[in-house]
């Protein structure tokens, strides 16, 4: 693999500094992804505004848990799995859901494994979800509004799956103790 830079406010190209600065006071640190990002100021400044954006969705933090690890875990992103873990439990998400998502295994309520079920068919489709779907996801009490917000993280978290993949990103010390990869 190529070895990209994990940049600082000193090292990072100068339109990058002010949003690791951002990123500092969000979240008391420098994540490697964001590191990583500043590479290429506009895919950092994209996905900060996506994950604030998605953060701002009519989605609890449930819900807002099972679109960002349904779609962490069908990509096998080893850096999100954990740092989203961390995040999940932080936001008061239960162990529950979290090791539900994580292992692939049934969630606590048929509302959550609709959300997850047509978050998939999204990924997994490339958006061209069949209307069956979208009439499950709707019939299981969601809005057309959110299955555009699904549309919204998917976004958001193709940017970070991928980058993670292609940059190897290192996960960060306050999450290594959620590693994960994918079952067989």
């Amino acid at each position: 693999m190529t070895d990209f830079p994990l940049h600082d406010t000193d090292s990072a190209p100068e339109e990058s500094k002010p949003l690791l600065q951002k990123s500092q006071e969000n979240f008391g640190m420098i994540p490697s992804l964001h590191a990583v990002m500043a590479e290429a100021p506009g895919l950092l400044e994209g996905y900060q505004t996506l994950h604030a954006l998605f953060q701002d969705t009519s989605f609890d933090k449930d819900e807002i848990t099972v679109v960002w690890q349904s779609i962490n875990v069908e990509h096998a992103c080893h850096y999100c799995v954990p740092a989203h873990t961390g995040i999940a439990k932080s936001m008061g998400v239960s162990d529950e859901i979290t090791d539900a998502l994580r292992n692939e295994t049934p969630l606590p309520n048929d509302r959550l494994e609709a959300l997850r079920d047509f978050t998939l068919s999204v990924v997994r489709e490339r958006g061209n979800v069949d209307k069956a779907a979208v009439d499950a996801f709707l019939e299981a009490g969601f809005t057309k509004r959110q299955v555009l917000e699904v549309v919204l993280g998917v976004s958001q978290k193709v940017m970070s799956n991928y980058v993670n993949h292609i940059a190897e990103t290192p996960v960060d010390k306050p999450f290594e103790k959620f590693e994960w990869s994918k079952a067989a």
